[in-house]
Parts: structure tokens; sequence; C-alpha cells
């Protein structure tokens, strides 16, 4: 027995003997994580006769059916860490704070991986307060409502929200993918040590936190010309710690094929200068910079593939936005300039609200612009860029997709005028990712005047509103 605990019983035996009765109680508890020694069950009710700040301990009865020894040999009370019991005023209250404990009063669990992360909230974005270890065990508490957790594919992972309690009695939520549930109901339980922290490791944690992206990105990004099409595919490295699962999924331009594996690991080991090893995969990672992450595995058994990735600067939902506006406002800039445009030669061109649009009269650009057969209606795409070169002599660039088909797509340079819209065909080798950065060396162009409808086209109407293609409000900022 400790010196402190000796002095602490001492004192609680003279102040028993002097001035109070050690059978009056201090109130009632109900056991969170069950006792070794005597073997008494979590979720049991006990009576609390001293509370120990200075030792950090309960000192509660042990109910009869739990002693241990015959006669006057036998303990009736025993010391429980203060943050393993709740107190009650009253034994009611206990009991009904028992009874709502039930169904989960003898259930644990253990981590399958380390570095596993208990949360202040019911949701992966929220703080961690505790990082598991491989192997150590937490006490379920309760069931919580939450949001799931989300897989690297994008798919929510099977298991639960629980509030738990670990060993030192931090209490947060945790997710129950990567826990073994098992029951114990007291006694004897081989409980993984709790190893003294060496301090974060901050660079692991900037790793994990970040959204990192494939390379190839970071001009884009940089540049602000956002192509929504290849953000939609979700490339990137995801090392999700939730699932024990780190997904690679990217353009491999190097042989034209999407590279799209998933590695689980079951921690996440230092292996040198800013860089980790994936325990239980073939899986590496390094950081050459705060913002710049270096991917290596191993492919057929000694091929080594090397990835670089960049992080996301800012919220990728926020980028979406931002360019989803930007769309909106260039098109409604045409809209509003219309909606209705009229060429002698080309025919009338409608351009509805909802991004959808109806041309007719534009047989003289078919075939060698726009495709036969195709039909007169279609989505008005806002994806493109313009060089800086041209911008002193065009507004912008869109794309019609008639029939709302990506093979059908032409696109066009425009310029918004006083009397109208001027539009100028580009071919597909005039355009750089989603910029148009030459136009053609003989342009097609076609003038159209406001508002206007000539007598010898024939005009077909425009598509209602109400009747017009569906979403086509996301289409045309959204792109396909």
């Amino acid at each position: 027995m400790s010196l402190n605990k000796f002095r602490f019983y001492m004192l609680m035996s003279m102040l028993c003997a002097l001035f109070v009765s050690c059978t009056k109680l201090v109130g009632w508890g109900v056991l969170l994580w069950s006792s070794e020694n005597p073997a008494v069950p979590s979720g049991t009710v006990l009576p609390v006769y001293i509370q120990s700040n200075i030792n950090e301990v309960w000192v509660a009865g042990i109910p009869e059916a739990y002693r241990t020894g015959e006669g006057s040999n036998a303990p009736d009370k025993f010391e429980i860490p203060l943050k393993r019991m709740e107190l009650f005023s009253t034994k009611k209250a206990a009991l009904k704070r028992s009874e709502e404990f039930a169904q989960l009063a003898v259930t644990y669990g253990e981590t399958l991986q380390d570095g596993l992360p208990i949360r202040e909230g019911t949701d992966n974005n929220t703080r961690r307060v505790y990082r598991l270890k491989k192997g150590e065990t937490v006490k379920l508490l309760a069931k919580a409502e939450g949001s799931p957790a989300i897989s690297s594919t994008g798919e929510p992972l099977p298991g639960d929200w629980y509030q738990v309690i670990t060993q030192d009695g931090t209490i947060g939520y945790c997710f129950s993918y990567r826990l073994r549930l098992f029951e114990y109901s007291g006694g004897a339980l081989d409980i993984a040590p709790i190893v003294e922290e060496q301090g974060e490791d901050a660079d692991l944690n900037m790793a994990i936190s970040k959204t990192w992206i494939p390379e190839s990105y970071e001009a884009m990004l940089t540049d602000n010309k956002i192509d929504l099409d290849m953000l939609n595919q979700q490339w990137g490295f995801y090392p999700e710690q939730e699932a024990g699962e780190a997904r690679l999924f990217l353009k491999d331009i190097e042989n034209d094929k999407i590279i799209d594996k998933a590695f689980f690991y079951t921690g996440i080991q230092p292996s040198g200068t800013r860089a980790w090893r994936f325990e239980g995969a073939s899986l590496q990672m390094q950081l050459r910079s705060d913002n710049i992450l270096a991917v290596q595995y191993t492919e057929g058994g000694s091929a080594i593939r090397t990835f670089l990735f960049v992080a996301l600067s800012g919220n990728l939902d926020d980028i979406i936005l931002q360019e989803n506006a930007r769309r909106s406002a260039l098109f409604m800039r045409i809209y509003n300039q219309g909606p209705l445009f009229s060429s002698a030669n080309y025919g009338t061109l409608t351009v509805n609200r909802n991004g959808s649009f109806s041309w007719s009269g534009f047989d003289l650009l078919t075939p060698h612009i726009i495709p036969a057969f195709v039909p007169s209606t279609g989505k008005i795409i806002m994806r493109l860029y313009i060089d800086s070169s041209l911008e002193d002599r065009y507004t912008g660039a869109f794309t019609l997709q008639f029939g709302g088909e990506t093979v059908s797509d032409v696109d066009f340079l425009y310029s918004i005028e006083d009397q109208g819209l001027r539009i100028e065909y580009i071919p597909k080798t005039g355009i750089d990712g989603v910029t148009v950065i030459r136009k053609d060396m003989s342009p097609t162009v076609v003038y159209f005047s406001k508002g206007m409808v000539y007598a010898e086209t024939p005009q077909s109407p425009a598509v209602p509103e109400e009747t017009a293609l569906d979403d086509a409000d996301e289409v045309f900022l959204m792109g396909e």
C-alpha cells in the first residue's frame, strides 16, 4: 500500500471513530467500468460512502453477491476511480440510470487499429479528444445518433456512433467500424496498457487532416480555372483513420488508366523524416513540404510506384460553390442580353433561364460545325475560360450540348455587344483543358441581333421554361 493511501485510510478511520459514522452515505453510484477485484460488473448500483478528490477515488460498498472471503475478514468496501462511476443523490435516480445503461452495461470495445480517434461529437469533422492505441479497450456508454462515417469510396461504413469512456476517464464519441465489441462483467481483463505519449506527431496529424489531390490539379487551382468535371471525379489520396483504409484514386497519365486501390492497415508508424509506413499494407507516404505529399506502394510484388499529391488550399465545397457562381453570373449576362437572338443566315437562338436553349435555322453550320441530325434543343454549359490574350476581343466562351449529349458538344467564343451577341466557333485544337488558348485561323463568326425575328428565317418555338430539360439549372452550372 502506498504511503498516501495509508495516510488516507488512517485519517478516515480517525474521522469515523471520532466524529461520524462511516455508514453515512454520500449517495448512490452506477458503476461505469467493471471492477476487477472484487469482480463487480458495470451497471451495478452501489452505496457510496466517501469521495476522495486527493486520491481520485470513491469508496463504495460491495454487494453481498460479489464479496469474497468469510466472516469479519470479508471486505465490504472497495475503491473506484472517480471517473468510472456516476454519483446520484438518491437510490431511485441511480436505479433509473442503471436501467437506461442496462443494454450496454457489460459491452466494451477493443480498437483494431492504431490511431483510431475519439471525437467530441458524432461527426468525422469534429475535434479529436483522444487517439486510441491498437488493442486499447474502451467502455461503451450509450449509442448516439450522428453522421455516418464515410469510406474513401464515398460509401457509408457499417457501424454506429457510441459515447465511450477510455481507461483514463476521457469521454467522447467513437465510430464502431474499427472496434471489436465484446462483453466483460468483471474480474481479470487483459487491457492494453496506457503508453505515455512522447508528444503528438504534428506532421502526421497534418498529413492525415489535409485533403490530398493529384499534382495535376495544382495548375488548375493556382490559375483558378476550375474544371468541375475533373474535381467531380474525386481523385486523390485518402488515408482514412476511422476506416483503417487508405485509398489511392487517380488517373495514371503515363499508362492512360485509372488507378483505384484500397490499402487496409492497422496503424501508421514513422519510417524516416516526415515519412510513415502503413502497417499491414505495402504503402508509405512522405511529406516533401507542408503541401506536397509523396505516396509510394508496391505493385505486382516488386515494382514500386510513386505519385505526388498537393494539399487542397481551402474547402472543396467552397471551390465548387464559387465556380458555380462564376458560371451562373456569366450565363445571366447572356440571358439578360436576349433571351431571343436572331440572324438572317443562321436562324434564331433562344436562351432559357433554366440553362436550356433552342436554335432553329442553323443549317449553314451543318455538318462542318454542328453535327448532322442533332436536336435543335440542348443545354448551355458555361465551363470554359479564355486565355488573357483573348480577353480584349471576347467576353468568354461556352459549350452548346445539342440534345444534352456530350458527344454533340460544340464550343464557341462569344462577345456581348450593344445590339446583340457575336459567337465564333472554336475547334477542339484551340482548347487546352477548360481554357480557350487560341481562335480558329479561319473563324466562322455568327452575328445575332437581340429581340428580332427575320421573316425569311423559319422559327421554331422556344422551349417553354416549364417544359425545358429537367435539372437544367444544375446542368449549365455543373456540367456533365
